[in-house]
């Protein structure tokens, strides 16, 4: 009967305070949905690859090439093809073993239906390690065959529409014929392997003989290995790291064991061991989460306890007629409580409204499972931790109301410890140092986006060299007509793109090198006229030409091989691939130019002059047409030399654009978390300025009796919310400079700090709070001194 009469007066209570009830269900709701939509994008993230049964027991290989002062750690593609049987035969701890490796973009062809997908090389054991669920077929024999696909269910459905799709002949790249023998559900977006169809490792096999032929040091694939037991895993991997020494008789390369469900979080090495990563990302937005939540139930305590004098002289009633001090806390905390639950279910209605466009921005896909018991423990977690948390403070402080001078009106001030004054300074320092984050953060994009990148990335645009277009004569004879045509104006042929990593090899040797001196060299593979199309320029030395019959043993460095290997005149100097066994000469060094990442150094660059691994048609648009002209001409003649073909064209400046991808949803994370962070500390400052106001209500009426004007009451009262603010300025701008500092460093270009963004937020922080204030100090001054003065 108690707990109801409780929960009657609390209904009461907002039902008749309607007006601050929407102001604090408002700040909760929006902290909530702020929350929630963060918590499902960090869970999303954290659960990547965890919907496999068997994702303790798997694992990826990884290789780390040990050199003289450091270990560089290789993920993907970096393994031999004869690693995943070795391994299986030799380490008793494993159950399976796959070898995998990926297609972008070839075409499949069913009748008259053709499209580009994506392919998986696999092992039939890769169905075995990742339980992906059958829709047709068996999982037991559906990779059975060389020639046999699994297609992806959406696949099956692009391609056959409603017809039964088992047993049907697609065609690849319209050379060879598949057999449809399962299909499968598609793969979850927040898994690591993206694909439309499986085909058999045996497959490529079959079409690269050199795979059957590599040496331990040639790593083109990835391997997965799941073992009988994860508690097995120390002996496994100690077992694995000793592969290469045992079959190779060398010690610089060192493959070791990684958990698979860690690959998309933990994904950077430093010296051989994991430093981080996504997961740093995962915990900014964490923090951000807990920020915003905690804003918003500051809010609701400064709101609250606002009200302390509208509600003195019903908590001296009841302490009259026997109510405890913890019977009124009780009181408070379920009004708190009941407060919280409509923000909650206003929250999700939020949510869902944003979650459309939330996905969108992030390029993910998060539902929200209503079923899911975890989601629902996690709500009422959520819900009590800001119920208690938010309603705890006005509960303690209202209830210590002494009833004789609650029923005078004479309620107890906050003059030694002032508690509503520390948490609006809270509130705003989190305010501001989310500001000062978001301008850095912005600025330094901006930085990246328009720093020289040593190339001219503008109207340079690239396509995949597939079908006859692989043929020397006939991609000659492409790039003539489409200089005739005026559509381009140069082009080239490269390996991998230029925005692309390239393979990479610690085996150069050069004159005058250290003993144990060791570089990582990445290798580029390109044609003639390369410096010319993507608009960079030789310093020294000449670039590739048709002129020079030895052209194929000679190599152009960039600026940062040369000044790495310390080569004071390096043109004609002579370099040994050791992989390879091969002399090369050095005939010119290239301007660096960035394609990684545009906050990063370049790392050292060899150009060899090769046609056998060059799959990249790279070309600059003519400049005398408009670009979309330019590139019907290409299309128009792309049909004409290789149909069957549609034309695939990237621009190389879209690709720099999704380097910055991470960047730019911190940018938008810090803007908008930020923006809603602050409008909820300004409905905090409101709430101190309503409870001020009812404080001074009486010695501002005196103070217009006696002449006061207007503007000297407003600069009165809000010289001391401007006290507040400059407080939190001073707290926020030196852990906004240690927040910010900390995150610059993971740039090797990166701005310089100056005062302004801590300025800028200073300023705007203080024009927040003045506007805040003085909306609302101005009805208090303009209300008639005579009602507050006539209770005397």
């Amino acid at each position: 009967m108690m707990y109801q009469l409780t929960l009657k007066i609390a209904l009461r209570n907002l039902w008749k305070n309607k007006s601050f009830s929407l102001l604090n269900i408002g700040g909760l709701a929006i902290g909530l949905c702020c929350c929630m939509l963060l918590l499902l994008y960090v869970n999303y993230e954290w659960s990547y690859d965890r919907q496999f049964k068997n994702i303790d027991r798997i694992y990826s290989v990884y290789e780390n090439d040990i050199m003289a002062d450091r270990i560089i750690t290789n993920k993907s593609g970096a393994t031999p093809n004869q690693l995943a049987a070795t391994a299986l035969a030799t380490v008793p701890g494993i159950a399976n073993a796959c070898r995998l490796t990926g297609w972008e973009g070839s075409l499949l062809g069913y009748k008259q239906n053709n499209f580009y997908k994506d392919i998986l090389l696999t092992d039939p054991s890769f169905l075995s390690i990742f339980d992906y669920k059958f829709i047709k077929g068996d999982r037991a024999t559906a990779m059975s065959g060389p020639n046999s696909v699994v297609l992806t269910e959406k696949t099956a459905a692009a391609l056959f529409g409603m017809e039964e799709p088992i047993g049907k002949i697609i065609n690849l790249d319209h050379k060879t014929d598949l057999l449809v023998t399962g299909v499968i559900e598609n793969p979850a977006k927040n898994q690591t392997y993206q694909f439309d169809l499986l085909i058999p490792w045996t497959f490529i096999e079959k079409i690269n003989p050199y795979l059957t032929k590599m040496n331990w040091t040639d790593g083109a694939l990835s391997t997965i290995i799941q073992l009988k037991d994860e508690k097995q895993f120390a002996a496994a991997d100690a077992q694995v790291r000793k592969i290469f020494q045992e079959n190779y008789h060398q010690n610089y390369i060192e493959f070791f064991l990684f958990p698979f469900k860690h690959t998309h979080l933990y994904d950077h090495f430093e010296n051989g061991k994991v430093d981080g990563g996504k997961i740093d990302q995962i915990r900014l937005y964490l923090l951000l989460a807990a920020c915003v939540l905690f804003i918003a139930c500051i809010n609701y305590m400064n709101l609250s306890t606002a009200r302390s004098e509208k509600r003195a002289k019903e908590i001296g009633i009841r302490k009259t007629l026997g109510s405890t001090r913890k019977g009124i806390a009780g009181q408070f905390l379920t009004e708190s409580l009941l407060l919280s639950i409509i923000a909650l279910f206003c929250a999700f209605v939020l949510v869902e409204i944003s979650l459309p466009y939330f996905n969108r921005l992030m390029e993910v896909s998060i539902t929200i499972n209503y079923i899911n018991y975890k989601l629902w423990l996690s709500t009422i977690s959520i819900l009590l931790i800001t119920g208690l948390i938010a309603g705890s403070y006005p509960a303690l402080y209202l209830s210590s109301f002494m009833p004789s001078r609650a029923l005078k009106g004479l309620m107890r001030h906050e003059s030694q410890f002032p508690v509503r004054k520390i948490l609006v300074v809270t509130q705003f320092a989190f305010s501001i140092c989310m500001i000062v984050c978001a301008i850095v953060i912005r600025n330094q994009i901006n930085f990246m986006s328009n720093r020289p990148s040593g190339f001219d990335k503008d109207n340079l645009v690239q396509m995949p060299v597939v079908n006859t277009l692989q043929d020397a004569n006939k991609l000659n004879l492409f790039k003539s007509e489409l200089l005739k045509s005026g559509a381009i104006s140069a082009a080239t042929t490269t390996s991998n793109g230029i925005t692309n990593n390239y393979v990479s090899t610690e085996m150069i040797r050069w004159p005058g090198q250290q003993v144990n001196q060791q570089i990582s060299m990445n290798l580029r593979f390109s044609d003639v006229d390369y410096v010319k199309t993507i608009g960079s320029r030789i310093l020294t030395g000449r670039d590739f030409s048709r002129e020079f019959g030895t052209d194929t043993a000679a190599v152009i460095l960039n600026e940062t091989a040369v000044k790495s290997m310390n080569l004071k005149d390096p043109i004609g100097k002579q370099l040994v691939n050791k992989d390879w066994d091969q002399t090369f000469t050095i005939i010119g060094v290239m301007k660096d130019y960035n394609y990684l990442s545009l906050g990063n150094k370049v790392q050292p660059v060899i150009f060899f002059n090769s046609q056998s691994n060059q799959n990249t048609l790279v070309m600059r648009l003519g400049s005398d047409q408009s670009a979309q002209s330019s590139i019907n001409k290409i299309k128009a003649l792309n049909e004409q030399f290789n149909p069957g073909y549609p034309l695939r064209l990237d621009f190389v400046s879209d690709r720099l654009v999704e380097k910055l991808k991470t960047e730019r949803l911190l940018s938008i994370f810090s803007n908008v978390f930020g923006g809603f962070a602050t409008l909820i500390s300004c409905m905090g400052l409101l709430g101190l300025a309503l409870y001020m106001a009812e404080q001074r209500s009486k010695e501002i009426s005196i103070r217009k009796v006696i002449g006061a004007t207007l503007q000297d009451i407003l600069i009165l009262l809000n010289k001391d919310f401007l006290k507040l603010v400059l407080i939190s300025n001073v707290i926020a701008i030196p852990l906004a400079y240690l927040l910010i500092s900390n995150w610059l460093q993971g740039y090797d270009y990166r701005i310089t700090l100056n005062v302004w963004p801590f300025l800028s937020a200073f300023v705007l922080s203080i024009g927040i709070a003045v506007l805040s204030v003085s909306l609302q100090l101005f009805k208090i001054s303009k209300a008639n001194a005579v009602d507050a003065l006539k209770y005397e």
